[in-house]
């Protein structure tokens, strides 16, 4: 494969970026007689189906490797990107029987199979073959019109892993916000969670002389409001995840209508759709992909029609580097995927290569130390911030294959301070070399969105009546 990067990430030479990989692919492909076309489809129990197609090489044992790789590494980006449990493969049953015995119990992608099948979709990931593409289900993913309602008294919330923040607002004005201190990553009573939540509608609404509507957000997987997945949840023991936890926002909507004496429209959503969502209606403009380099990777996206999908969106789990010495997540055991890359975790994986040595102290205070070097003027830290900004750019146009983009909101603790400033400059000084067909902007949220903007958006999820 003839791969030639205009540049290369100074501590992470080896770096090979998908978008590159997959595009020499394609040119050999096209090249080579007998060529092929595959067709996939992503299901899900609700009938929800979304659809790939491309080309693979005629078989033989070196193409059969470089097949493996191209449709391995893209079916894994479209299962934490739209999210499925049955894999449907037309046109080449090799490479279905591939599939079948990577995500499985005992495969390579087992915690997808488990994660993704499941926990999210209440079954494990199936594999199945067909005879040709007229077989496999037409595409059938409609958008969620949530947001931008921002008529009448409204509450939105946030749930974080140290505070739940909470906001009354009238009209799309925030009237009354407070952030209150909770511990929930521990707690092994599933009741400590939904009282937490009501007690902060409960404090948001004696600022309203009503509640017509209450919209959130949380970290995790959320289907219909329930959540399926969530680090909010980890101590809770399985029964009273799926009896107490999962139920929860409906089971709040319902008390609230009681208390209210009408329906009052609930919902939640994932925290990155909220929070790209926050930066459309600030930025005034849809195709919002919002990056959120924190703890891991988050992200969220609304479409151009302004529109929040029904996707999974984790792309912390998405490869993003195909090079055999990636960086290993260490939950899902895989390699090269966003979380290793664009998040703390890049901070600390970057940092013995660029000379700190931090040993086993945290993440968070690793990335702290690297940000006052960087103030300091320390050419190490510069080092760090410059490899995540190229490989980011190459990622930006990677992501760019799979969504429709205009901007890209960059936020997150990575993204503070001036080595924020240097991933921005560098991932567009990549974009306008390599890509200059892609019109897409980054850019940091503004002051008024940093503060009320998540709140806003959140409360502005249901529509009224």
């Amino acid at each position: 494969m003839n791969i030639q990067p205009k540049f290369t990430p100074v501590l992470d030479p080896g770096f090979i970026a998908p978008v590159l990989w997959n595009k020499a692919f394609e040119d050999k492909v096209a090249a080579t007689p007998d060529s092929h076309a595959i067709d996939i489809a992503l299901t899900r129990i609700d009938g929800t189906c979304f659809r790939w197609s491309g080309k693979v090489l005629p078989s033989s044992e070196e193409n059969d490797a470089l097949n493996n790789q191209y449709i391995e590494r893209i079916v894994k980006f479209l299962l934490w990107m739209k999210g499925g449990c049955t894999i449907m493969v037309a046109g080449d049953d090799k490479i279905a029987d591939m599939l079948a015995a990577t995500y499985c119990a005992g495969g390579a992608r087992e915690f997808d199979w488990d994660f993704i099948g499941k926990k999210i979709y209440d079954r494990p990931i199936e594999v199945v073959k067909v005879a040709c593409p007229c077989e496999l289900p037409a595409e059938n993913s409609t958008s969620v019109s949530l947001g931008r309602n921002l008529d009448g008294y409204r509450i939105g919330f946030d749930l974080g892993g140290s505070d739940r923040k909470c906001a009354a607002v009238i009209n799309g004005e925030v009237v009354y916000s407070e952030e209150v201190v909770w511990d929930p990553y521990h707690q092994t009573d599933p009741n400590y969670q939904v009282e937490g939540v009501h007690d902060s509608l409960e404090r948001a609404a004696k600022h309203l002389p009503q509640v017509d509507a209450i919209g959130g957000s949380a970290a995790g997987v959320y289907v219909n409001s329930e959540p399926r997945v969530g680090s909010l949840f980890r101590g809770i023991a399985q029964d009273d995840f799926v009896n107490v936890i999962r139920p929860m926002f409906k089971n709040l909507k319902d008390r609230w209508s009681k208390i209210q004496g009408k329906e009052v429209p609930f919902e939640v959503v994932n925290d990155g759709e909220v929070t790209a969502l926050a930066g459309a209606m600030g930025m005034n403009d849809d195709a919002v992909l919002g990056i959120a380099m924190g703890t891991s990777l988050a992200a969220g996206y609304v479409d151009p029609e302004g529109h929040i999908m029904p996707w999974l969106n984790e792309l912390a789990f998405v490869p993003v580097d195909y090079q055999e010495d990636g960086g290993v997540d260490e939950w899902s055991r895989d390699k090269g995927v966003g979380a290793m890359y664009f998040s703390q975790q890049a901070v600390a994986r970057l940092a013995p290569r660029a000379g700190f040595e931090f040993g086993a102290m945290p993440y968070p205070e690793q990335l702290k130390k690297v940000q006052a070097a960087m103030v300091e003027g320390d050419d190490r830290a510069r080092k760090i911030y410059e490899t995540i900004g190229v490989e980011f750019g190459y990622t930006i146009a990677y992501f760019s294959k799979f969504y429709a983009l205009r901007n890209l909101l960059f936020l997150g603790r990575v993204a503070t301070g001036e080595g924020g400033q240097i991933i921005i400059d560098k991932a567009n000084e990549v974009l306008a070399a390599e890509f200059p067909e892609l019109a897409i902007t980054l850019c940091v949220p503004d002051e008024k969105t940093k503060r009320h903007g998540q709140a806003v958006a959140a409360a502005s999820l249901p529509k009224i009546g």
